[in-house]
């Protein structure tokens, strides 16, 4: 088991969904407040990763972050260096692919909360800020608890785009779906079956967490409700 490639997957994927959640929420919420060509254009933006070749995605990302593009000449400037065969790079590309993963649970979750409970809050005197934080997400924790996981676990099992934009990397680059491909590659079936088990035990307990905690929930207020 290769403990390095362990650790800088883990990070890169909680930082990946660290980063997702501050943007998707917000963007989720948009999508969902209106409707109209703009709202549907993001979406299918948002959506691309889904139907795009992982291999393609890796491939446009690292031109661009390459020297001899106008952003990426600007990222060296800001950086020092180029972002691509970078941690930081992987962290841009992973935000990028799992965009989708993170956005359409928290749109299906915002869509189906009962806007009349949101028009109460409203009238209330609530702003729209207040009735976002105290009433919709609240209403739309599984959605988001679903967000979380699936953005996690997602950037987990990168292959295509961590391969094309950051290399193979010791240390650097080189995530445990990379370490896996590189000890099938050298025939050492043993050490690839431990890391693909661990991918697997990851993979496993998030959903678990997806499927078991709403319905644990639901059991304590059952309780809670024959207790009073």
């Amino acid at each position: 088991m290769d403990l390095e490639a362990l650790w800088l997957t883990l990070r890169l994927a909680g930082s990946t969904t660290a980063i997702l959640l501050v943007f998707a929420v917000p963007l989720a919420w948009w999508i969902t407040s209106g409707r109209g060509p703009a709202r549907a254009f993001v979406q299918a933006v948002i959506a691309l990763p889904l139907v795009l070749p992982p291999t393609v995605l890796g491939f446009y990302l690292l031109v661009a972050m390459g020297p001899l593009t106008a952003p990426g000449r600007l990222l060296m400037r800001v950086f020092g260096h180029p972002l691509a065969f970078s941690f930081s790079g992987l962290l841009v590309g992973s935000v990028l692919y799992s965009l989708p993963f993170a956005v359409q649970p928290l749109v299906a979750g915002f869509g189906a909360v009962d806007r009349e409970y949101l028009e109460a809050a409203a009238g209330l005197g609530a702003s729209p800020w207040r009735v976002f934080g105290t009433v919709m997400l609240p209403m739309a924790r599984a959605s988001l608890l679903t967000s979380a996981v699936l953005a996690f676990t997602h950037t987990v099992g990168e292959f295509g785009v961590v391969l094309m934009l950051g290399g193979n990397i010791p240390g650097v680059t080189r995530t445990l779906s990379i370490s896996l491909y590189d000890l099938v590659q050298d025939g050492n079936y043993a050490a690839a079956n431990r890391t693909a088990l661990v991918l697997l035990a990851i993979s496993m307990t998030a959903l678990l967490a997806i499927y078991l905690l709403p319905s644990l929930r639901k059991t304590d207020e059952r309780q809670a409700n024959i207790v009073q």
